[in-house]
This record gives C-alpha cells, sequence and structure tokens, in this order.
C-alpha cells in the first residue's frame, strides 16, 4: 500500500560556516555547492512524486519573508508546486516552526503525516532515504515520534549524538532512543564511534502531526498558544501564508529538540547509513565533493600545482585561484571577499563573520548578488556620487512604479527588451539602446519578452542607498525601501 506523506522543508538560516558563498542574505541552501541544483531543490526532489511505495504530497516549506520567492522560484525551477510557504515573520528556531506547520496542517488532514527535514543537507542515495522513511511508518502509526541518526563514520565533534537503547542489527529498523548527546570533544567522540551505540542527529523527524502537536502540548505547553494563534490568524499573501507576527513574537526561541524531543517517551530512532552530510563547514564540502588522487578538490576558475588535501574554489568566472604547494587548506573566492583558512579550522569560520560585522563589513551579510522577485542585481562599481549595477529581469516580470530623491539614473539595455515607463511616456528600449531616467521622475522597467532582460545601470547623486524610494505600484505588495 502507498503510504501519503507531506513533506516539511526547514528553509531559514542565518549563513555563517559557509561564508562567504553563504551570507544570512542567501545561505548555503540556495546555493549549488554539490550537484546541479542547489541544496534546497536537491532535498524538494527527493521529497516529490511516488517513490518507492511513498506518495509525496505537496511540500510545506517554513521560510522568512526575504527568501519567500528565492523558495517558489527554485521550486519552480524543478517542476515542484508547493502546497504551502509559510512565512515566519522572525526567526523562533525549528521548535515553533514545526508546531506551526503541524497546526496548518491539521486544519484540512487529520491524518496528515509529517516528513521534517532541513533544507541544506546532501543525501545522495534518495532510494536508501526513502527505504529509512518507510522502515519509520510502523512506528509512527503506533503514535510515536522518530528520527533519523546516521551511521557514524569518523568521530566528528561537529555533531550532536543519539544513543540508542542497543546497537542497530543492520536492517534499518527503528531502535528506542535512550537520549540525546550534546556535541562531544574529541576523546568523547572517539569512544562513542568505538562503541557502536551511537548515531549522528540528523534533526530529520518523521510524525503524525497529531501526535506532534500532542507532544508539544504536553511537554511545551507555553508553545501552544501563541503559535496556534499565529496559524489562526494567519494572512494570505501572494500566494504565501504569513503567519500573524503579534502572537509569534510570544514564542519561544528553541529547537524542537529541546522544546519535544529529549522530553518524549515515544521517540524511536530509524538508523541510516547511506551517506549523510549536513555540510556543516568547508571541510564537509571538500568531502562531498570530487578529489584528485592527492586529494585537491577544485570549482570553477580554479587550478592546483604541488597541493595536497586542499580545497580551491572560485564562485567568480573573473578571478582565477590558483595554489601552489598547499596542504590542508580552504581557499573560497568571490567577487568581493576571499576566505583561506586551514582545513582544521572549518569549524572557525563563523568567528571571520563576527569579526567582519564587528568591523560594520557588509560582507558579513550581505552577499553581491542581490535576489528580487522579479530577477536580481548586483553592484559592479561603487564610487562617490555614482554606483553601476548590472540588474537581471526574469520573462515577463515587472520592477514597481517608483521614484528616488536623491538620484537620477542611466539604463542601458545589453540583453533582451525593456518597456520603460518615465512620468507620462511609456516606450520600447532594446539592446544597445539606452535612457536616462531624471531625478524624481516616476519610473518603471518591465520586461515584456520571453528571454531575460539585463541592463546596466549606472546611479548618479548625493545618496544611493536602497531605501531611496517611493513605491506608487507594486505587483509584489512590498512595503517602501527595497530596490525595484
Amino acid at each position: 500500500m502507498t503510504s501519503s506523506i507531506t513533506p516539511v522543508i526547514l528553509a531559514g538560516g542565518s549563513g555563517t560556516r559557509l561564508w562567504p558563498l553563504s551570507r544570512k542574505s542567501y545561505p548555503k541552501q540556495f546555493t549549488r555547492l554539490v550537484g546541479e541544483q542547489t541544496l534546497f531543490q536537491a532535498s524538494a526532489l527527493r521529497m516529490a512524486g511516488r517513490e518507492n511505495g511513498l506518495a509525496f504530497q505537496p511540500p510545506v516549506v517554513l521560510t522568512n519573508s526575504d527568501f519567500r520567492f528565492i523558495v517558489t522560484e527554485q521550486l519552480a525551477e524543478v517542476g515542484i508546486d508547493p502546497g504551502a510557504v509559510i512565512i515566519e515573520p522572525e526567526g523562533r528556531n525549528t521548535g515553533p516552526a514545526v508546531l506551526a506547520a503541524a497546526l496548518h496542517l491539521l486544519k484540512t488532514d487529520p491524518g496528515a503525516v509529517m516528513l521534517v527535514a532541513p533544507s541544506d543537507h546532501v543525501i545522495p542515495d534518495a532510494a536508501a532515504f526513502h527505504a529509512a522513511v518507510t522502515q519509520g511508518l510502523a512506528a509512527v502509526a503506533a503514535g510515536n515520534l522518530v528520527t533519523f541518526g546516521i551511521q557514524p563514520d569518523r568521530a566528528e565533534t561537529g555533531y550532536g549524538y543519539l544513543e540508542l537503547t542497543a546497537q542497530p542489527d543492520g536492517s534499518g529498523a527503528p531502535v528506542k532512543l535512550a537520549r540525546f548527546v550534546e556535541k562531544p570533544d574529541a576523546a568523547r567522540a572517539a569512544e562513542m564511534l568505538a562503541d557502536g551505540s551511537y548515531l549522528w542527529n540528523a534533526g530529520i523527524f518523521l510524525f503524525r502531526a497529531q501526535d506532534i502537536v500532542a507532544a508539544f502540548e504536553a511537554h511545551a505547553p507555553d508553545l501552544c498558544a501563541p503559535v496556534k494563534a499565529a496559524v489562526d490568524e494567519a494572512q494570505a499573501d501572494l500566494g504565501f501564508l504569513r503567519l500573524a507576527p503579534g502572537p509569534w513574537e510570544q514564542a519561544k526561541d528553541i529547537s524542537i529538540d529541546y522544546a519535544v524531543m529529549e522530553k518524549a517517551p515515544n521517540l524511536s530512532v530509524v538508523p541510516f547509513a547511506a551517506g549523510w552530510s549536513d555540510l556543516g563547514g568547508w571541510d564537509a564540502v571538500w568531502r562531498e565533493g570530487t578529489q584528485d588522487d592527492n586529494g585537491v578538490g577544485l570549482s570553477g576558475a580554479a587550478t592546483a600545482i604541488d597541493c595536497t588535501d586542499t580545497l580551491l574554489r572560485s564562485d567568480s568566472a573573473n578571478l582565477e585561484v590558483v595554489g601552489i604547494g598547499l596542504d590542508n587548506i580552504i581557499a573560497v573566492a568571490m567577487n568581493d571577499a576571499v576566505l583561506i583558512a586551514d582545513m582544521s579550522r572549518a569549524q572557525d569560520v563563523k568567528k571571520a563573520v563576527e569579526a567582519l560585522k564587528a568591523k560594520q563589513a557588509a560582507q558579513a551579510t550581505q552577499f553581491p548578488m542581490d535576489h528580487r522577485p522579479w530577477g536580481w542585481f548586483e553592484s559592479l562599481v561603487i564610487g562617490d556620487r555614482f554606483q553601476v549595477k548590472r540588474i537581471h529581469v526574469h520573462p515577463g516580470a515587472a520592477l514597481s512604479l517608483q521614484s528616488h530623491f536623491h538620484r537620477s539614473e542611466h539604463w542601458i539595455v545589453v540583453e533582451g527588451t525593456a518597456r520603460v515607463t518615465i512620468d507620462d511616456e511609456v516606450k520600447l528600449v532594446t539592446e544597445n539602446q539606452s535612457v536616462y531616467i531624471p531625478l524624481g521622475a516616476v519610473h518603471r522597467m518591465e520586461n515584456p519578452g520571453k528571454v531575460p532582460m539585463v541592463l546596466i545601470e549606472v546611479q548618479t547623486g548625493t545618496y544611493l542607498g536602497e531605501d531611496d524610494i517611493i513605491r506608487y505600484e507594486d505587483v509584489y505588495s512590498r512595503g517602501q525601501g527595497a530596490k525595484g
């Protein structure tokens, strides 16, 4: 019999451990770190369609307002139509997020089975993952909460562990949980690896919506009222579901592990040994990627000479990374930032982000390419009283009708055709043509074609900040202050 399951995909995150590629404004799940799809797309595809006796329903995605259009765009690229995209007014960790998803599902499906998964994990063998999910269904049917534990292959200090009541027997059948174990030091991690009854905590869960709600009511009752009110008072917005901000602010910031799982007596663990990584550092990216006989992994415009056990990566076509005589080194380059670190210090990359925040460097949190619902833009040159940007507009998309107090703009179309509004005039501007937007003029650019439209924008003025904007019309229902 085919089992119906609703994936619940958690797509928030701050993006610090894989800096500079992953940042707060564009965290790692939306990037192509390994494979052809982004981590978010790969996660959604792994839990889509009818696979190996499982019937996956359209996913419920939890994210924040900044990522909502990225989520829908990336799902559309891989042919997935979400069941719901729930917008959290602010991050409250996985406890309130999972509870909100469960309460949302119970409104229409009292028997809903939820498969909760982060959107930034790598699981190369989808069939093995489906088999593990199938193993957990009998326990779920009996009212148990199921989590998935990864068979460790090294004494890892960067993960929490699950202690089982018995060693897995190799069948993949669920085993009762003894307790959760915090991230250990190296000596303790080695002991647990040798013991055989400890698994890595993957943060992936399977349960009926009604059972996880009951678990919150029993073990974290203080979360139930504010989260239920946030769901009940949620507002539809352009196909998204915005949780009510007032009640949501009253919910405690807490993980589902601390809120429920460490207290629940009905928790079973499905062992999984077919390969998994949360890509929690550049050392993990190096391990999951392709390496040559010397342990060198290359990505993008990168060249290695006499290097060993090293990752060289360039995410800029115009920036060549060359390593000579390197051993155990991470070197990652982007247009606006370069990271060089010893492989053993991969977990300290977050310290670099903290240091950059302290000096108020934009690179700490801001991705050089700024994604918007209509496309994206990136700054090419910034100087005194001028800025040059490249703007990419999706087919059929339009920026808001807007004006600026402090700057004028010159637009040069380099690909496609733009429909340009300047006050009362509307005209088409094609490749190699340009147009001038005077200070204070009410204007808009649209892409009326079926191919992307790209233009170069030159801004001149006394203030060039993104908050210098008045919107008159916006199909994306945004407020003041964001470009486009």
